[in-house]
C-alpha cells in the first residue's frame, strides 16, 4: 500500500518516533510516503535524521519527506497525526506559574484548571488553521489523529469548526486497564473492560473476566494492590464515587476542587516518587530535564541500536492500529475521543467523549455506551462546560466566554475570586500575546487594566522537587533517556 501520512509537531522526538515505528510494522505500510513537519528546525532535523536511520536499518526504501513549509508537508496526505505543543516550554510555563502568584497549584496545566484553558486558547486557534490547510491541499477525506492537548479541546474544534475528521487519541485508558488486571492477577487481554467519559477524566464503568463482572469487587483489591501507594487520590475519588478513573494522581488532582485548594493539605495527597503523583509544576519540570538532556544525548541516540519494526516492539497508542484496520479491514477496538451525539446519553450531544470505538475498512463506529453513573456524569459534567466555553471563547476571541471558563473551573474557582480570576485571565493573555492572534484587541485593553492591578496576589510556593543538572542526569544515562523519550511528546512547536 502506498499512501502518505504527515506529522505536525513532528519534532516530538521520541514521540514521533515511537509512532513512525508501530506503523512500520505492519507488512502492508513498507511503501508508505512520510513527511514531517515543525516550526524548529533543530528538532526537526534531529527526529529526521534518527527516524530515516532506523527506516535505512530495517532495509526499507522510505524516504522522509522534512519541511519547516505545512501545506507542502500535508499536501496530498491521507493522514496527519498532530502532536504539536504551541508556545513550546515558553508558553507553557506561564500556564503553571503565573497562577501560582494567584494560589492555583498545578501539576501539569495541559487540560483542564487555567493552564489547560489556557493552553487551549493557544492550541483551538492553531488547529484551525491546520484544518483549513488539510482541507485546502490533503487528500479528499483525509483524518486527522490528535494527540495534542487538550485533547477534547483540540479535538471538538476540529471537528465543529475545522470541518476535518478527527479523532483524539491517548493512552490513559491503556495505562489504567494495566493496573486493574494487575489487582485482579491477570493478564491485561483476559480482562475486558469499558472505560467512558472525558479525556483525562474517564472512568472503568465495566470490567469482566473469566466471563463475570467484577466491578463491585475491584475497590479493596485496588487498595491492596502494589501501586496503591501511589494513587491515593484515584483510590479516594473511587471510593466517594465508585469506578476507578484513568488518570493518575498528578492529572486528576488539577481536574477537582478538593486536593489542591489548600497547601496544607497538599502533602497528604502527594509524593516525590515520580513527578505525576502531584508534584508542583511536575510536568514542566520533567520537559525543561528532558529538553536539556537530549540536547546533550542526541549524538548518543544514533550510536543505539535502531529500532525494530518488529511486533514484539510495537507499543499500545493507538494511532498505528487505527490506520491499519481502516486500510487492511482487520478490525481494532479501543478507546477514542470523538464528538458525542448520543453516544453517553446523560452528557451533552455536543462534547468530545471517550469511549469504545471499533475500526476496520467501513470506517470508525462508536457503539452506544448509554448513561454513566450518576457521580461520574456529574463531575464530567462539570468539566464539559469548561470544555464548551473554552473552546467558544477561542474561536471567537470572546473573552467574557473565557472568563466564564476559568470561573467555572473547578479547582480555579476553589481557590480564587472572580476578580482574581479575571485578572489571572487579563495576565496570562498579555504573557501569551505572540501565541494569541485572535485576541489582539482584548490584550490590548488587559495592558490597559493590568497598569493598576485590581487584586493583590496570593502567591503558593508550591511542593516543587529539584530539577537534575545535565552532570546529575549523566549519571543515570538510562533512566534519563527513557524519561526524555516519554517527555518528548508535544515537547516542541
Amino acid at each position: 500500500m502506498s499512501f502518505k501520512i504527515a506529522f505536525i509537531g513532528a519534532g516530538s522526538i521520541g514521540f514521533t518516533r515511537r509512532l513512525l515505528s508501530d506503523l512500520l510494522t505492519v507488512p502492508e505500510f513498507h511503501d508508505l510516503e512520510i513527511a514531517f513537519t515543525d516550526i524548529n528546525p533543530d528538532n526537526l532535523r534531529m527526529v529526521t535524521q534518527l527516524c530515516q536511520r532506523d527506516i535505512d536499518e530495517n532495509g526499507l526504501n522510505i524516504k522522509i519527506f522534512s519541511t519547516l513549509d505545512r501545506r507542502e508537508a500535508f499536501r496530498n496526505a491521507k493522514y496527519v497525526i498532530n502532536c504539536v505543543r504551541i508556545g513550546m516550554l515558553e508558553a507553557f510555563e506561564t500556564d503553571v506559574e503565573i497562577p501560582l502568584k494567584y494560589g492555583v497549584d498545578q501539576c501539569v496545566g495541559d487540560t483542564l484548571c487555567i493552564g489547560g484553558i489556557m493552553y487551549g486558547q493557544r492550541g483551538v486557534n492553531a488547529i484551525l488553521e491546520f484544518c483549513k490547510d488539510i482541507r485546502e491541499v490533503a487528500a479528499p477525506g483525509c483524518i486527522m489523529l490528535n494527540y495534542s492537548n487538550p485533547n477534547a479541546m483540540l479535538t471538538w474544534a476540529a471537528n465543529k469548526y475545522g470541518h476535518v475528521e478527527t479523532y483524539g487519541l491517548c493512552h490513559g485508558v491503556q495505562h489504567g486497564h494495566e493496573q486493574i488486571a494487575q489487582a485482579l492477577g491477570k493478564k491485561r487481554e483476559d480482562v475486558d473492560i469499558i472505560c467512558a467519559g472525558l479525556n483525562h477524566q474517564t472512568w472503568y464503568i465495566s470490567v469482566k473476566t473469566d466471563g463475570k463482572d467484577v466491578t463491585d469487587q475491584l475497590y479493596p483489591l485496588m487498595c491492596q494492590a502494589e501501586f496503591a501507594k501511589d494513587e491515593n487520590i484515584r483510590l479516594d475519588v473511587m471510593k466517594n464515587f465508585g469506578y476507578y478513573s484513568t488518570e493518575s494522581n498528578g492529572h486528576l488532582s488539577e481536574y477537582l476542587m478538593w486536593y489542591r485548594k489548600r497547601p496544607e493539605d497538599m502533602e497528604k495527597w502527594i509524593n516525590y516518587s515520580s513527578w505525576i503523583q502531584g508534584e508542583t509544576s511536575g510536568y514542566l519540570r520533567v520537559c525543561r530535564e528532558s529538553r536539556n538532556w537530549f540536547e546533550t544525548d542526541f549524538p548518543n541516540w544514533l550510536k543505539e541500536p535502531a529500532e525494530q519494526f518488529i511486533p514484539e516492539k510495537r507499543s499500545t497508542e493507538h494511532g498505528s492500529y487505527i490506520i491499519e484496520s481502516l486500510e487492511t479491514g482487520r478490525i481494532y477496538r479501543g478507546h477514542f475521543n470523538v464528538m458525542n451525539n448520543g453516544t453517553i446519553s446523560n452528557l451533552p450531544d455536543e462534547c468530545v467523549v471517550e469511549v469504545p470505538c471499533y475500526a476496520d475498512a467501513n470506517g470508525i463506529s462508536v457503539p452506544k455506551v448509554g448513561d454513566l453513573p450518576l457521580g461520574c456524569a456529574a463531575i464530567c459534567s462539570q468539566s464539559v462546560w469548561v470544555q464548551r466555553l473554552a473552546v467558544e471563547a477561542a474561536v471567537h476571541a470572546d473573552i467574557n466566554l473565557l472568563y466564564q471558563a476559568a470561573l467555572m473551573d473547578p479547582l480555579t474557582g476553589a481557590v480564587c475570586t472572580p476578580d482574581e480570576i479575571k485578572q489571572m485571565v487579563d495576565e496570562m493573555l498579555i504573557a501569551g500575546e505572540k501565541w494569541l492572534p485572535q485576541y489582539h484587541d482584548e490584550i490590548q485593553k488587559a495592558k490597559i487594566r493590568m497598569e493598576h492591578p485590581a487584586v493583590p496576589y496570593r502567591p503558593v510556593k508550591g511542593f516543587h522537587d529539584h530539577e537534575k543538572t545535565v552532570e546529575e542526569m549523566a549519571a543515570e544515562k538510562s533512566k534519563y533517556r527513557a524519561i526524555a523519550n516519554t517527555a518528548a511528546k508535544e515537547n516542541v512547536k
